[in-house]
């Protein structure tokens, strides 16, 4: 029987290492699995002061998930939640949602906290109590509903 991989770990990035380790997670996922072109994959907003980033590690320490945060004119936008095929359904994209919005709530209490989730991530995000809020779009080719939390 093989062992349960869960993240150990979801820590908010502070060294370049664990940003490295956070962006080939999501090129792996985005650029080789989802075929999102790089250059809209890695944007100017990873480089902004004002974002935050997120790693998660699997119990042995390998890089399991990612993601994103940043403040926008609208109120906070979650980005570039991603997780490594390796590591789906055992909870990763869960962890590294509580400890983004976590985090979010510490910096940013009161803001309207929002995000483009593909389509197939769409109950993922209701299960964490977000909702959709217009009509489904293509970003990347591909399909999304805008959700708000709350």
């Amino acid at each position: 029987m093989q062992p349960e991989k869960s993240a150990e770990s979801v820590v908010r990035v502070r060294d370049l290492r664990d940003l490295d380790a956070a962006f080939s997670v999501r090129e792996q996922v985005f650029v080789a699995e989802q075929g999102v072109p790089a250059a809209l994959e890695c944007d100017a907003h990873d480089r902004a002061a004002a974002t935050r980033h997120y790693l998660a590690r699997a119990p042995d320490g390998r890089p399991a998930g990612a993601a994103r945060w940043r403040p926008t004119d609208r109120g906070v936008k979650l980005e570039r939640f991603a997780v490594l095929a390796g590591f789906r359904n055992q909870r990763v994209g869960e962890a590294l949602l509580h400890k983004v919005l976590a985090d979010v709530r510490a910096e940013a209490p009161g803001a309207l906290v929002y995000l483009h989730a593909q389509l197939r991530a769409v109950p993922f995000y209701e299960r964490a109590g977000f909702r959709k809020e217009g009509d489904l779009f293509e970003e990347a080719g591909i399909q999304h509903y805008k959700m708000v939390l709350g």
